[in-house]
């Protein structure tokens, strides 16, 4: 049996057994090597293991509060919304589907499992999600990245920090590039982790340093990003 398939039946179990006797959900999961996370019902981000958390490339204590259609393709996004929302409203107990995910290379698709839980009276108060990444995927997020190479931009990273380098506001970003708020706060988070700045100036500062920035140009054009 796969890894995916041990969680799947774990959390199902666990779905429907959860008992008042201190058992946390999250514990199943602490070591597993299936990639997962756990979501409140206004769908941000809980909690994970590091295997989800590393096909971002971030920590599992950066992902707590982050929408989790933040980490998914814009295409896909109110898809995926409409899908997690039909598990809390008890219409559905699962789905699996076929997504668009940022990874830390890039962006990759990704299957999608999502899961209803329910509390000891049957009710539903969370959600959890799998990701089975598709196997060249798999390999790059499995794949330990040099400790003295910083991660390619994304095209939307490039264009947070496009905007971030020509004195734009959170809430200017976020119309402009249609995210939340903390959609545009955890793309600036992982640009500062990536390019290891501890602030918004010292991330333009080392942006234009290295040559992300096209010289001369106005507003600041990053050079290279993946698509």
């Amino acid at each position: 049996m796969s890894a995916r398939q041990d969680a799947l039946t774990e959390t199902s179990a666990c779905s429907l057994e959860q008992a008042g006797d201190g058992y946390t959900l999250w514990s199943l999961f602490d070591n597993s090597s299936a990639r997962i996370a756990h979501l409140d019902l206004e769908l941000r981000l809980m909690g994970s293991n590091a295997g989800f958390a590393d096909v971002f490339g971030l920590s599992v204590e950066e992902l707590p509060g982050v929408p989790l259609v933040d980490l998914v393709h814009a295409r896909v996004k109110d898809s995926l919304t409409r899908r997690l929302l039909s598990l809390a409203r008890g219409e559905r107990s699962r789905f699996s589907d076929r997504i668009a995910t940022l990874t830390s290379t890039g962006r990759a698709c990704t299957e999608l499992t999502g899961i209803a839980v329910t509390d000891d009276a049957g009710r539903i108060d969370s959600l959890v999600v799998l990701l089975e990444l598709e196997p060249e995927a798999a390999a790059d997020a499995a794949e330990p990245a040099p400790t003295d190479a910083r991660k390619p931009l994304t095209r939307m990273e490039a264009q947070v920090l496009e905007g971030v380098a020509a004195g734009m506001s959170t809430v200017q970003l976020a119309s402009k590039l249609f995210l939340s708020r903390g959609g545009v706060e955890y793309h600036v988070s992982a640009l500062m982790k990536n390019l290891e700045a501890a602030n918004r100036s010292e991330l333009v500062s080392r942006a234009y340093s290295i040559g992300l920035f096209s010289a001369g140009s106005w507003p600041p054009q990053v050079l290279d990003f993946v698509e």
